[in-house]
């Protein structure tokens, strides 16, 4: 029925995590019936903290098979049965990431005697293996040795099927629709069932409350159980000390971003990727030819270089200049979204007045740049964007004042958004950072429609 496992590994080195020795203990009708162990040639060195916690060194599986020796007997051995681990997602993907090196498909039912033990012995301090068999007087012997582990986690399983609940949380588990024995060990399951399927941002926590990761997400439910499902080294990290998960509603994806990067220069969070110092990548620089002619153009930003106009991305450079041409009659070839050619003809720019055809004056051309240029000064006006709420009857606004983000809030469906005084007493204050300015930046070229520009500057 139940083939408990038990492996010691070399860490997350270059070499990926790789199998130094396995154990494993079949157990059928209440007892154990059969048992294996093997030291394992990982194909690498071994590091000397893995050594200090294992005493499993280099020189010890040097002469030892590797893992394709051991794997037709391992499969074997496992057949048809359920796969018994103590945090059953660390070394469930770990055996199974050894057997598609071998070319091999190996798929088992899973049980976490982690979560088993939480809800068929309640209440205990700690569920980490050496303390739970101190607590439930199980007999540990060769502590971080894949045998003496293993054993003692058959033994664990043994006494959880004895226990009045036990059998039925084990179905419950097993039961194909549940999520059970995908969550991280340590999650309460109630903590995983709160989360709506709704747009927001996600606090992954340890067991001290001290946050590890913030994410976003349009559906919350299912991009933290896509956490679960990840088999990546870092991710099962992050899962392994994840013991509680909170979330805060934001309504929309842009709302969401917003709150996200917020959160993480908040919390700086140990499991979000390193923030690299974001700087606008792109400017627009304006020069007249020999004729006279105002050329606008696009380039990549070098240090210390003044801009008509900043942007993170090429993609939203472009677009801000083909939004430009349509609303002014500019001229696609002068703006440079063509290059060698004699006329314009951009398939996403109406045809120009003539300037480039030698139908129209630099000095009418020229005036165009420049009111162009004026209007989409960031400075001098208001910007609120709506969005949708959290719940039916609401709205989430974003206001940004002289082009610099002031922050979010969410008023009524009927709410009035040009009343500035009376819309800031809604507006959850946000500092203004080059990831908010990037995140905006973006929407705003993408999504025009749904700026409301109000005349005026801050005062």
């Amino acid at each position: 029925m139940y083939t408990v496992v038990d492996i010691e590994t070399t860490g997350n080195g270059i070499h990926g995590n790789r199998i130094t020795e396995i154990a494993l203990f079949n157990i059928d009708e209440g007892r154990i019936v059969d048992s294996f162990s093997s030291l394992v040639n990982p194909g690498c060195e071994i590091p000397a903290f893995i050594t200090g916690l294992t005493g499993i060194s280099t020189a010890m599986v040097r002469n030892a098979p590797d893992f394709s020796a051991l794997a037709p007997e391992i499969e074997a051995f496992t057949s048809g049965r359920v796969f018994v681990a103590h945090s059953v997602n660390f070394d469930y993907p770990i055996v199974r990431k050894e057997f598609q090196r071998c070319g091999l498909d190996f798929t088992r039912k899973k049980l976490c005697t982690v979560r088993l033990s939480r809800k068929v012995f309640p209440g205990l301090r700690s569920y980490s293996l050496g303390k739970l068999c101190s607590s439930l007087e199980i007999p540990l012997k060769d502590r971080h040795r894949a045998a003496g582990d293993a054993h003692a986690t058959a033994l664990l399983l043994l006494k959880a099927i004895e226990q009045p609940s036990g059998p039925d949380t084990i179905a419950g588990f097993l039961n194909a629709r549940s999520r059970e024995g995908t969550l991280p060990p340590h999650l309460p399951v109630e903590s995983f069932r709160k989360l709506p399927e709704a747009p927001g941002i996600y606090f992954f926590k340890d067991a001290k409350g001290s946050v590890i990761y913030v994410g976003k997400a349009i559906n919350l439910k299912k991009r933290v159980l896509g956490h679960f499902y990840d088999t990546s080294d870092r991710e099962r990290k992050l899962c392994r000390e994840t013991s509680r998960i909170d979330f805060e509603l934001s309504g929309s994806d842009l709302v969401a971003l917003l709150m996200e990067a917020a959160a993480i220069k908040k919390h700086f969070p140990r499991f979000n990727r390193a923030q690299k110092k974001i700087r606008p990548a792109y400017g627009l620089f304006r020069y007249p030819d020999q004729n006279g002619i105002i050329h606008l153009a696009v380039n990549r930003l070098s240090r210390g270089q003044q801009a008509l106009r900043v942007f993170f991305r090429e993609e939203d450079a472009r677009l801000f200049m083909e939004q430009l041409c349509t609303e002014f009659g500019l001229c696609a070839k002068y703006c440079h979204l063509q290059e060698g050619v004699a006329t314009c003809s951009h398939f996403r720019v109406p045809v120009c007045d003539g300037i480039c055809r030698g139908e129209e004056s630099p000095e009418t051309y020229n005036s165009r740049v420049r009111a162009a240029l004026e209007a989409r000064k960031p400075e001098a006006e208001h910007l609120i964007i709506a969005e949708r709420g959290r719940e039916p009857e609401e709205r989430g606004v974003v206001w940004i004042a002289d082009g610099t983000y002031r922050g979010y809030g969410f008023v009524s469906e009927d709410r009035r958004l040009d009343h500035l005084p009376d819309l800031e007493a809604h507006i959850n204050p946000q500092p203004h950072y080059p990831e908010t300015e990037k995140i905006l930046q973006s929407y705003m070229l993408k999504h025009p429609a749904k700026v409301k520009r109000i005349p005026g500057g801050t005062g």
